[in-house]
């Protein structure tokens, strides 16, 4: 090869790697992108350099899932009305990014009982807001328990487990429900008068040993919840089952229950202060006026919110620079899924209470000014790039 085609041949292979590296950092420039061509960069072992691309990340809608609505409106809902009260509920199928959780607000008239029943795809959280109210629960191995309730108090039934609720004393009661599935219905338990309807006749007398025409009486369909004379709170038999994992606990009460924060007050029952409650925590949050609960996201659980009082903001972030923000009232609900980040402050006059449920017994979270505080000054930097030292600095001392 004379010197005239290698001087040519170079200049070619030059020429072609300049138009290579001219071509990858435009496009890593270019705006609204940061991809690069296939296989620029290496591969496996011979990975190797590119220039330097935009100072932040392109997030192309394609490639990142629309950012769902996350507010729901629990008691603008229609209700559900029979003889001794009414339940509203939010399931995914009315507030789709609920998967992992579902909700109900119940209300029982004076003396009303929700039948007995049992739900066979989730389990039962319960928050009493007010009234007073008796549960009875029957487990497989045929231990039951009765128990009575008064605000603040906290129930917990396991899947499939047998139960039912009834308002004790002359007020009415009510109190929010939380369920550890987001497609689970209200209107799909499992209830004792439904079955009864359903069922031969001749096989109920055999299995309760009565005449057939003894359950001529019974209602035709589900009574779900049922009107009934007032019993005194005083003869309200009360029978707690005598073990460590009662299905009770008066979040309210107990002191093991407080986690306050700088803004507001915190009660928190998990598996390790209610043994019971093997699948969610729950508990309430109290936030004053102009203050907030700062940033964090949740490492093992989905979060549901129920607004029980005051006015709030929730901002919320779920990666590849999606972020929502929404203001609650009373009656409303709030679904962060696991791992999204979210502050919630309150933006109204009075204290802001919310009903908070996890789904898991563990209640594990992160602040995100914990991790900054962890963090060294150097690393802090260079994430900001272009952030006065001393704004760095500030935020290590909040």
């Amino acid at each position: 090869m004379d010197g005239n085609r290698r001087a040519l041949l170079g200049a070619a292979a030059l020429g072609a790697g300049g138009l290579a590296f001219t071509r990858a950092a435009s496009a890593a420039m270019a705006p609204g992108t940061d991809h690069g061509d296939p296989g620029e960069g290496g591969f496996a072992r011979k990975a190797e350099q590119l220039p330097p691309g935009a100072t932040v990340a392109h997030h192309d809608p394609k490639d990142v899932e629309g950012m769902p609505d996350f507010r729901f409106s629990l008691d603008g809902n229609r209700p559900k009305i029979t003889s001794g009260g009414w339940a509203k509920e939010a399931t995914v199928h009315q507030f789709p990014i609920s998967k992992g959780i579902a909700g109900v607000h119940m209300f029982l008239n004076p003396g009303a009982a929700r039948e007995l029943h049992w739900h066979a795809i989730a389990a039962e959280w319960a928050f009493v807001i007010d009234g007073r109210c008796q549960t009875v629960v029957l487990e497989p191995s045929g231990a039951s328990e009765i128990n009575n309730y008064e605000p603040g108090d906290l129930w917990y039934f396991a899947r499939g487990h047998g139960h039912s609720i009834q308002c004790i004393g002359d007020k009415p009661c009510h109190f929010i429900l939380s369920f550890d599935n987001g497609a689970f219905s209200e209107h799909g338990t499992f209830s004792i008068t439904d079955w009864i309807d359903v069922t031969p006749k001749e096989m109920l007398a055999l299995n309760f040993d009565l005449p057939k025409d003894a359950f001529d009486a019974f209602p035709k369909g589900e009574a779900y919840i049922q009107a009934g004379p007032v019993i005194p709170v005083s003869q309200a038999l009360d029978a707690p089952w005598p073990k460590e994992s009662t299905h009770k606990f008066q979040l309210l009460r107990d002191r093991r229950a407080v986690r306050d924060f700088e803004g507001g007050t915190f009660r928190l029952a998990t598996i390790d202060e209610f043994p019971a409650q093997k699948t969610m925590s729950g508990g309430l949050m109290v936030i004053k006026p102009g203050m907030q609960r700062n940033l964090h996201w949740n490492v093992n659980a989905n979060e549901w919110q129920y607004y029980l009082r005051g006015k709030g903001r929730v901002a919320i972030f779920g990666s590849g620079g999606r972020g929502k923000v929404a203001e609650f009232s009373p009656g409303d609900v709030a679904y962060i899924p696991m791992g999204f980040g979210h502050v919630i402050k309150n933006v109204g006059d009075d204290d802001l209470e919310i009903v908070q449920t996890w789904d898991n017994g563990k209640f594990e979270e992160i602040d995100l000014d914990k991790w900054v505080k962890a963090s060294p000054n150097y690393l802090l930097t260079n994430n900001f790039a272009g952030v006065p030292a001393q704004t760095v600095e500030k935020m290590k001392q909040a």
